[in-house]
């Protein structure tokens, strides 16, 4: 970032925390070797990870099999001119494990559509940025 562009660059523990309290998220990831966007329901993870839960015969889950993803959530307050962003990079893949596919079953987080089979996604944190929106300008500001 540069100098005085009206944004705080964020730490990892900072970024994780805002993340936490997001609704909604978006997973990019590569389809057809274009660039897909998808707004998605998500659990933060103790680890930094994300998951999500989906349809076993999603675009989603046919196009990522280990594949780097961002996924990405923000917060904007326009009257207040003030928000943040964080992206988490990293690999993503559906949980396979019993143990915790029951456990996000329990307590994971659940899909916007209720599918005959569902199946968790497990982003791993290798990259997380976070910036603040700390010099805005609301938008009934003239100067």
């Amino acid at each position: 970032m540069y100098p005085n562009d009206g944004f705080r660059e964020l730490d990892r523990q900072e970024s994780l925390r805002l993340l936490a309290r997001a609704v909604v998220g978006r997973i990019v990831h590569t389809k057809e070797a274009l660039p897909a966007v998808l707004p998605v329901g998500f659990r933060l993870e103790p680890d930094g990870a994300v998951v999500l839960c989906t349809s076993a015969a999603s675009e989603l889950v046919r196009a990522i099999g280990g594949a780097v993803v961002a996924f990405e959530a923000d917060e904007v307050d326009m009257a207040a001119g003030t928000g943040w962003s964080v992206i988490v990079t990293g690999p993503a893949a559906v949980v396979t494990d019993p143990v915790v596919h029951e456990r996000l079953t329990r307590y994971g987080p659940r899909s916007w559509v209720r599918w005959p089979q569902e199946v968790f996604v497990r982003i791993e944190p290798e990259l997380v940025t976070g910036r603040m929106l700390v010099g805005g300008r609301s938008p009934d500001r003239t100067d």
